[in-house]
């Protein structure tokens, strides 16, 4: 199995130095996961540097101290996968950023389309935005990543529209397509945009924004998918597709 990963703010130790992790982060493994000495730890910044630790003791109920033995850090992932998710209902988007997390997307971004039921203004949106950020860092130790996806700030249809105008392959999950994202020509570094409608689907105006900057119409498969799944079996897909998962 492998070693659990803790999040740390800064990760500036150097190998074979000792480190305390202390806090929320120091409570859960001490008294979550009841770490003991000689037992293995990963520590992350969340950006991809990393320290493999080894455990020298657990104290009180938030105290453990580690030796680093290794420090490195990941490579940005190419090409790299952004999820453009509308805006689901209830609590469908912390699944949606959970999953896509898991799978190994690279960014998220929230998009506010016009036939999204929920819609996120003021405080609420604020906290609903912190939410999918939280929840894409618990995903992202749970998934043993040392690179966690960046969480955007929620964008409407001018602003994903600009983004897809600058990536190196985008496209639109939409029944009207007649191109299956499983034959689409993906670039091997680079950029690629997905964006996953809400479950009103994709009006003809997004639709028609989207296409003048070069973002095409797929389909995933036979079936219509929830907007809480969509973007993950998609990223799936695209990730075994690009070798990421080789």
């Amino acid at each position: 199995m492998t070693a659990p990963v803790f999040v740390v703010e800064r990760l500036e130790t150097a190998e074979g130095g000792p480190y305390v992790l202390e806090g929320p982060e120091g409570r859960h493994a001490v008294s979550v996961k009841r770490l003991r000495a000689g037992e293995d730890v990963v520590l992350t910044d969340g950006a991809g540097r990393w320290a493999r630790c080894v455990v020298l003791a657990a104290e009180g109920k938030d105290r453990l101290t580690v030796r680093v033995d290794t420090v490195g850090e990941e490579a940005e992932p190419s090409p790299r996968i952004t999820v453009v998710q509308a805006l689901p209902k209830g609590d469908r988007g912390e699944v949606a950023v959970e999953t896509m997390t898991e799978v190994g997307v690279d960014g998220i971004v929230p998009w506010s389309a016009s036939r999204c039921i929920t819609q996120w203004r003021g405080e609420r949106g604020l906290k609903a935005l912190a939410k999918w950020r939280a929840t894409a860092r618990e995903a992202g130790k749970q998934s043993r990543r040392v690179r966690f996806p960046e969480v955007a700030d929620a964008a409407n249809a001018k602003q994903v529209a600009a983004l897809l105008a600058e990536a190196d392959f985008a496209a639109v999950l939409h029944e009207s397509g007649h191109r299956p994202l499983a034959a689409a020509e993906l670039p091997a570094e680079g950029h690629i945009v997905l964006v996953v409608g809400p479950e009103g689907g994709v009006s003809p105006e997004e639709l028609a924004l989207f296409e003048e900057v070069g973002a095409r119409a797929h389909v995933l498969g036979p079936t219509v998918l929830r907007t809480s799944t969509a973007g993950t079996a998609a990223a799936a897909l695209l990730l075994g597709r690009t070798g990421r998962w080789g």
